[in-house]
């Protein structure tokens, strides 16, 4: 792949990227399929069409069935207007209005509020409008927010255990991690999301936790290593079904690195994440370097992949994603060894407005496995944007 006499550096890049199309050429190959989908999608969908059928009118049908209450202009009818204290949602609200994908919209509209935990209010259509015309009211719905930076809720999709989403969250995680081996530590990692605008977000995490030293102290507790973050989504194309973002990180040495619970080293980690939909099922990507700044932690590239579907149960009830991951990782010296394991995992809904998720999985070492064993990871997810701890249940 190098040709004779290349310099050391561009030596090692021919063998990393060796390893590279080695391990990755099946998940790079579900990426070109997932990539074609869409153009097969709108064949089919155009091969189906009724000659001569006339596209509903999802104005009219918005007018006839939604605007008494949420107002022609979607911003809600006034009170002395409408006759009920419940306040109203504003779909010229962006920020609002595009985190929540077509599907759930459409579960409120047929079943009405109590379906989500939503106030009895919001009335069931289900036996008035049909499929058809609910998805065209929704696609009335969506013309209210008028700018187009804002990522559509469809590439929201479930959060793996590793890898890193493409869509900026308003989100709290409860991260923990379960070791097998020796030092049986238990590492509970709390991290805080945050929104910012239409694209970006930004993150803070710092791991706390317990393992055993072997020494006649028994154990140790101690904090891990600071880390905060950004995060921007730069592209999202929902007639294609992809998105990708740009962020990175910053490791501050916080942490024992004696005792286990840090690097010793101030880190930079930038990287990149990709999504692509397929109608339930999805495939997510992130490709990260990690720089040390200071500090003897060797410098690495990261690849992790993630794929997975949703499933409910019934057409509306709770929702169950089981995901597969694939995790790889090589030192930049040369002669390095590729590190690859394996996480199967299942996240589940906890709650009836689905804003509180659970996911667990096992870490398993597939390669260059000497030393290490496997891993119970899970985590659990609070979407405050939707509500609070104790509402939606």
């Amino acid at each position: 792949m190098c040709p004779a006499g290349s310099s050391d550096a561009a030596t090692e890049f021919c063998a990393v990227m060796r390893l590279f199309f080695k391990y990755r050429a099946v998940p790079l190959c579900l990426f070109g399929l997932f990539l074609a989908l869409p153009v097969f999608a709108d064949q089919v969908g155009e091969a189906n069409q009724v000659d001569g059928a006339r596209p509903l009118d999802g104005a009219k049908l918005y007018e006839q069935a939604c605007a008494a209450c949420h107002g022609s202009d979607g911003r809600g009818r006034p009170l002395e207007e409408r006759g009920f204290a419940l306040e109203l949602p504003d779909f010229t609200d962006c920020e609002f209005a595009s985190r929540e994908p077509d599907p759930d919209w459409h579960a409120v509209i047929h079943e009405g509020g109590p379906v989500r935990a939503f106030d009895r209010m919001m009335p069931a259509f289900g036996d008035a409008l049909t499929d058809e015309e609910i998805y065209a009211i929704l696609g009335h719905i969506r013309t209210f927010c008028t700018n187009d930076n804002w990522p559509r809720g469809e590439f929201n999709v479930p959060k793996p255990l590793f890898t890193e989403k493409a869509f900026p969250e308003d989100e709290t995680v409860f991260n923990v991690r379960l070791d097998t081996d020796d030092s049986k530590a238990v590492i509970i990692e709390p991290l805080y999301e945050k929104r910012f605008g239409p694209r970006g977000m930004i993150e803070a995490k710092v791991p706390f936790g317990r393992r055993q030293t072997g020494g006649d102290d028994g154990a140790e507790i101690g904090f891990g290593d600071l880390t905060v973050g950004y995060r921007y989504a730069l592209y999202h194309n929902l007639d294609r079904g992809n998105a990708f973002s740009i962020g990175g990180e910053v490791v501050l040495p916080t942490g024992d690195e004696d005792e286990g619970f840090g690097a010793g080293s101030t880190k930079l980690e930038p990287h990149v994440s990709f999504v692509q939909l397929f109608g339930d099922a999805f495939f997510q990507s992130q490709l990260q370097m990690d720089f040390a700044v200071t500090g003897s932690a060797p410098d690495k590239g990261i690849v992790r992949t993630a794929i997975g579907r949703t499933f409910t149960e019934g057409e509306y009830g709770r929702a169950w994603s089981p995901m597969v991951e694939l995790l790889a990782s090589r030192e930049t010296v040369s002669g390095a060894d590729v590190t690859l394991d394996l996480v199967p995992q299942m996240q589940v809904a906890l709650n009836t407005r689905q804003h509180i998720l659970l996911n667990v999985g096992v870490r398993v070492p597939v390669a260059n496995s000497q030393g290490r064993k496997s891993q119970i990871v899970m985590y659990l997810l609070w979407d405050w944007f939707d509500g609070g701890f104790r509402d939606g249940w």
